[in-house]
């Protein structure tokens, strides 16, 4: 609508159009689109008032019902009936991909996100990295880019000597073989009680990661078994959550590549040593990257310049999104920096997407401290809520247990990605689980409900749109801002934009549903059904870009 507007409104204007002039005015009685003057009265010499009348008393135009100048803005009233079916067509045209576009070209975006811990279990403070960059995935293919999801997966560092030192003082194989994560995070948690009061197990620690970096076999044979038994419960996770992944190559992958680029930093005079180590100077007044400790040891930014490397050179990627929280800024900043300074002009197309915490009670949850709520017991839980209200409600409905999980993992997605992702958020399960409000339940009722409306109706017929109530073009306005919804979450790489664009649609689907008999003999019927049907394929490609599912019953 935007779009067409300007080609309309064009030659009526005394000079170049933008779209970002195109306001939707707040107010429903202020019309539909508003175009203020103010940027127009220096050109001219004319105040914003009177140029706004000008143009109102020139637009002549089928598309606009009429045109009302007021406090310097010329606020737009669209003819109901010829918008409408123009859209409705287009939708029920196009159908899941309307709202798409090709402006990616096909271009690689690679994603880094989920990257849990091995040996560790995978906490609720996992699942931010997972939904967001999950849902710019999707995104970003909705664009016409190629993603390309990357779980980096943290199986290599310092915290593996913790764990080996912390196994071969403390622990039980046998122990390990009956709950290997649960058995695994009581020894980190237990190595961390006791160096609070040891220091010395620090450098214990320390020297069983350098022996299991040289290839030591009893340390590699452990490292393997603890790397087995984390991939199998993950698994179990993204099964439920519905993510899949392109490459499992993580920090490990990149144990014997990381040489070249040590050489090259050397070659082009970036390494300075210091105490020892090896940095890489940095302006701005940031503290130097760390490349290589004193012992030899190599650490994470050494293996994520050599990851970054190899990405580029695997996917030639445009663009390269490292879904990390907001913690790792400094990281993030360090690693560009030092990938211009070896002269890598696409550092420029690297991206952190920095998000907050999950809190608890307030405060960070700590795997070494214990402090952490298994993801796992969650999502199960909450789908053993929903399938009890569904035994409740509709003990008849089919798939009942696929239904329930769809409502459950959704009301978990939905909860952490309807907040911008720069924010903390406080874990209340209750408040995840509400099917009230702006959750996700309420989206997908909303969405079943349309879809019951249309099983009762039958086939679809032929529409003509004749007149169009307000409760309908609330519904129709909601429904063409679709596809700027999606373009704005892409650009801005913000999915909580689709998030609370789903639930205007299903507020205002049901305000329509509630005041509005769709069902009747009237010749409006058929156009009602068309609109309750455009309904549905935008709240379920709403919900797919979310990485939600859309069960038609419920």
């Amino acid at each position: 609508m935007k779009k067409t507007l300007l080609e309309v409104l064009q030659p009526f204007s005394p000079l170049p159009l933008d779209g970002n002039m195109i306001e939707r005015p707040v107010h429903a009685h202020l019309g539909d689109l508003a175009l203020p003057c103010f940027p127009f009265a220096k050109a001219l010499r004319k105040s914003p008032i009177a140029i706004a009348e000008e143009i109102a008393a020139a637009v002549d135009h089928p598309l606009i019902h009429r045109a009302e100048a007021q406090s310097g803005y010329v606020n737009f009233f669209l003819e109901r009936s010829v918008v409408t079916a123009s859209l409705l067509h287009t939708i029920l045209g196009q159908s899941s991909t309307y709202g798409s576009s090709d402006r990616g070209n096909g271009g690689v975006v690679t994603i880094d996100l989920s990257s849990p811990n091995i040996a560790k279990p995978f906490s609720m403070g996992h699942l931010r990295s997972t939904v967001i960059g999950n849902a710019i995935a999707l995104l970003v293919e909705k664009c016409g880019y190629k993603p390309v999801k990357i779980n980096y997966i943290g199986d290599w560092g310092t915290q593996f000597g913790k764990l080996l030192t912390a196994y071969r003082k403390w622990g039980n194989e046998a122990e390990v073989k009956k709950a290997p994560i649960a058995t695994l995070l009581q020894l980190y948690i237990r190595f961390h009680e006791k160096a609070e009061l040891d220091a010395t197990l620090n450098d214990e620690a320390r020297a069983a990661f350098k022996a299991l970096e040289d290839g030591d076999s009893s340390a590699r044979a452990l490292w393997e078994w603890f790397k087995m038994e984390s991939l199998k419960e993950f698994q179990r996770i993204y099964d439920l959550l519905g993510v899949t992944f392109d490459s499992y190559n993580g920090e490990a992958y990149y144990n014997d590549k990381m040489g070249p680029i040590i050489e090259e930093l050397t070659e082009k005079g970036l390494l300075v040593e210091s105490d020892g180590a090896l940095v890489v100077e940095l302006e701005d007044g940031l503290p130097p990257c760390l490349i290589k400790k004193s012992d030899g040891a190599t650490l994470y930014a050494t293996r994520d310049l050599t990851a970054a490397l190899d990405r580029k050179t695997t996917y030639d990627f445009v663009k390269s999104l490292y879904v990390v929280g907001n913690e790792q800024s400094l990281h993030f900043t360090q690693f560009k920096k030092v990938l211009g300074k070896m002269g890598h002009a696409w550092s420029a197309d690297i991206q952190h997407i920095p998000f907050g915490l999950l809190l608890k009670d307030g405060k960070k949850m700590s795997t070494r401290k214990g402090k952490i709520v298994l993801l796992e017991e969650v999502l199960n839980e909450a789908i053993a809520l929903a399938q009890s209200t569904i035994e409740t409600k509709n003990p008849d409905l089919a798939n009942k247990k696929d239904v329930a999980q769809a409502i459950g993992v959704g009301a978990i997605i939905f909860s952490d990605l309807k907040q911008h992702r720069r924010h903390d958020i406080e874990f209340n399960l209750a408040s995840m689980l509400q099917t009230e409000g702006e959750t996700g339940p309420y989206v997908q009722y909303a969405n079943a409900r349309a879809h019951s409306v249309l099983r009762k109706a039958g086939s679809m017929r032929a529409f003509t749109v004749s007149e169009v109530n307000d409760f309908e073009w609330a519904v129709v306005k909601l429904l063409e801002q679709f596809p700027d919804a999606v373009k704005r979450a892409a650009d801005e790489l913000d999915s909580s934009i689709i998030a609370k664009y789903a639930v205007d649609v299903a507020q205002s689907f049901n305000s329509f549903y509630g005041n509005v008999q769709v069902l009747s003999d009237s010749e409006d019927q058929s156009y009602r059904l068309a609109l309750v049907h455009c309904v549905t394929i935008v709240l379920e490609e709403s919900l797919r870009l979310l990485g939600m599912k859309s069960p038609r019953e419920m």
